[in-house]
C-alpha cells in the first residue's frame, strides 16, 4: 500500500509540473500577520487587475486564469460541497461560536496549530529556512511545556510567531507549478501540486500513527469547525458579492497560495531554497491556509 502511495505522489508531482501554466500570478506585496478574508479578496482583486494589464485581451487572460481542465467534476463537487456548508458545516460552526467564549476557541486553534508543528518543521527544514526551522522548533517546545500542551500560545509572545508551511508549498519553493485545478469533497480548492503535498504531509504526521482514526476524524472535524466559526460573516459576504462563486474561490485560492508560498513577499525578494533568508513573518491560518477544506 505505501509503495502504490509513493507511486502515487510521484504521478502527482509530474502531472503537476506538466500542467503549470507557463506564467505564474504575481504575489501581492506583503501581509499582514493575520490575514482574514477581506484582506486576501482585496488583495487578490488588485493581484488580478495588475495580471491582467499584461494580456492583450480578458479571453488570454480567462485562458491563464481559469487552466481548469475538470471544470465541469469540478462545479460539481464544489456545489456539493457548498450544500454540505450550508446544511451542515455553517450552522454547526454558528452554534459553536455562540456557545464557546473566544478565550476557549483560541485555545482549540493553539492545540490544533501545535499537532502541526511536526509536519511545519519538516517543511521548514526542506526549503532551508533556518530562521523557521527555529521558530518552529522553539514554539514546539514553548507551547508544549508552559503552553499546556498548546493550549496557549506563550511562544507567540516571547517573539516566535505562527507560520504555516505545507509540502504543497515546499514543491512550489522548488518551482513546481501548481497544475491543474482541482476542488476536494469536503476539503475544497487544492491543485495537483497542492494534492500531493496534502498526501506527503499526511504521511510525515507522527500523531497519525500515534493516534487512532477515530481521534483524527475528531482532530480534523474540531480544526474545521473552529476555522468556519471566525469566517462566518465574510463567506457569506464573498457569496453574495460574487457573480461566479466557484471562480471567485478558484482566484482567491491561486493568490492566496502564491502568497505563502512567498511568505508574503514579493516574488524577487524571495532567496532560492535552501539559502537563510529573512522568512519572518508571520502567517495566519484563518481561512486562507490548508484548512480550505472547511469553506465549501
Amino acid at each position: 500500500m505505501l509503495r502504490a502511495l509513493v507511486s502515487t505522489t510521484l504521478l502527482l508531482v509530474v502531472l503537476s509540473g506538466c500542467a503549470s501554466t507557463a506564467e505564474e500570478s504575481a504575489a501581492p506585496d506583503g501581509t499582514a500577520p493575520e490575514n482574514t478574508l477581506e484582506d486576501t479578496t482585496q488583495t487578490a482583486a488588485v493581484a488580478e487587475e495588475e495580471d491582467f494589464e499584461d494580456f492583450e485581451d480578458f479571453e488570454e487572460f480567462a485562458d491563464y486564469d481559469a487552466n481548469d481542465p475538470l471544470e465541469t467534476p469540478n462545479r460539481l463537487i464544489f456545489a456539493m460541497n457548498e450544500m454540505v456548508d450550508v446544511v451542515l458545516l455553517q450552522p454547526v460552526a454558528a452554534g459553536y461560536r455562540f456557545l464557546l467564549p473566544d478565550g476557549v476557541r483560541d485555545s482549540v486553534r493553539n492545540f490544533a496549530r501545535n499537532l502541526r508543528s511536526p509536519v511545519i518543521l519538516a517543511n521548514d527544514v526542506f526549503q532551508g529556512d533556518e530562521e523557521r526551522v527555529k521558530t518552529t522548533f522553539s514554539r514546539f517546545m514553548i507551547n508544549s511545556t508552559l503552553g499546556i500542551g498548546g493550549l496557549f500560545d506563550i511562544a507567540d509572545g516571547m517573539g516566535y510567531p505562527f507560520h504555516k508551511e505545507d509540502f504543497g508549498q515546499t514543491l512550489g519553493t522548488y518551482g513546481v507549478g501548481e497544475g491543474f485545478y482541482l476542488v476536494l469533497p469536503i476539503l475544497g480548492p487544492s491543485s495537483a501540486r497542492d494534492g500531493t503535498g496534502l498526501v506527503v504531509d499526511t504521511l510525515m504526521d507522527p500523531f497519525r500513527y500515534i493516534f487512532s482514526q477515530q481521534i483524527q476524524l475528531t482532530r480534523f472535524a474540531v480544526e474545521g469547525i473552529d476555522l468556519r466559526s471566525r469566517n462566518i460573516e465574510a463567506i457569506e459576504e464573498l457569496r453574495r458579492d460574487s457573480v461566479d462563486f466557484y471562480a471567485r474561490i478558484r482566484s482567491l485560492y491561486r493568490q492566496h497560495r502564491e502568497n505563502e508560498i512567498n511568505n508574503g513577499r514579493p516574488i524577487e525578494d524571495i532567496p532560492v531554497p535552501g539559502f537563510v533568508g529573512d522568512t519572518s513573518q508571520g502567517d495566519s491560518d484563518d481561512w486562507a491556509d490548508d484548512d480550505w477544506a472547511e469553506q465549501e
